[in-house]
């Protein structure tokens, strides 16, 4: 061995990869992908508000451009928490949240409120992203499904919001969800944002993801995580649903 042999021998780092050293490597096989955003997409966490006051026919909810807009009930808050602090965790592991959107409806502003509070943010509202119009049934809803309407019936057997007098269409809730949604996904590329909606929203969205019927995913639970992953081919995919571990 000569000098420079040895010199070249002795200053050899670890970044110095051998022949051999590669075939160790392989030897270890090759393991399973785990996923991450493509470059260009918008994590988007969707969470449903907590639990809103009772529905009563001697105590209305009031109105917002002519939608229900009850408060959160005190299992509501409680939820609000609970998910708050799920994210907050996630946030503090890595999971950064860049912002926090809700709806123009008071109970997705209650839900947010503790997580806005431990990150220092303020919500920015999408009215795109408030709930189905239920038309005659604002006031109604809970009461007429319990019942057994024959309207409720056809609802969930042709899966169509409209066949309540007055009601939105899927195609104009999808219209304008998406028109919210991928103004979200612009604004934020490559990062993480949590927007607190409703449940049939979060059921059009994730049935507009994957092509399913119109009410398979309709029925997220109060305070519950679902997400998409927003790319920037304006594909979507489902990354949760219904995630309710920190409600247990």
């Amino acid at each position: 061995m000569t000098a420079d042999d040895a010199r070249t021998d002795d200053t050899r780092t670890d970044d110095t990869r051998t022949d051999e050293d590669v075939t160790d490597d392989r030897s270890e096989g090759v393991r399973q992908y785990r996923f991450a955003p493509p470059p260009g997409a918008t994590t988007i966490t969707l969470v449903r508000h907590g639990e809103t006051m009772p529905e009563h026919p001697d105590r209305p909810f009031p109105l917002l451009d002519g939608q229900g807009d009850p408060d959160l009930a005190p299992d509501g808050r409680e939820q609000a928490r609970r998910v708050s602090e799920r994210l907050i965790e996630e946030h503090r592991q890595g999971r950064t949240i860049d912002a926090v959107y809700v709806s123009s409806l008071r109970r997705t502003h209650q839900t947010a409120e503790p997580l806005l509070t431990a990150l220092e943010l303020t919500h920015v509202a999408v009215p795109e992203l408030r709930e189905v119009f239920l038309g005659e049934w604002e006031q109604q809803f809970r009461a007429k499904v319990a019942a057994q309407d024959p309207i409720a019936l056809q609802l969930f057997t042709e899966e169509r919001w409209d066949v309540i007098p007055g009601a939105e269409s899927n195609a104009a809730l999808s219209q304008r969800l998406r028109t919210g949604l991928e103004r979200i996904a612009a604004a934020h590329v490559d990062r993480r944002v949590v927007a607190v909606v409703h449940g049939g929203v979060i059921g059009q969205l994730l049935s507009m993801a994957t092509g399913s019927t119109a009410f398979a995913f309709v029925g997220a639970d109060n305070g519950s995580i679902s997400e998409l992953v927003v790319q920037a081919d304006r594909r979507w995919r489902v990354r949760r649903f219904n995630d309710v571990a920190h409600l247990q």
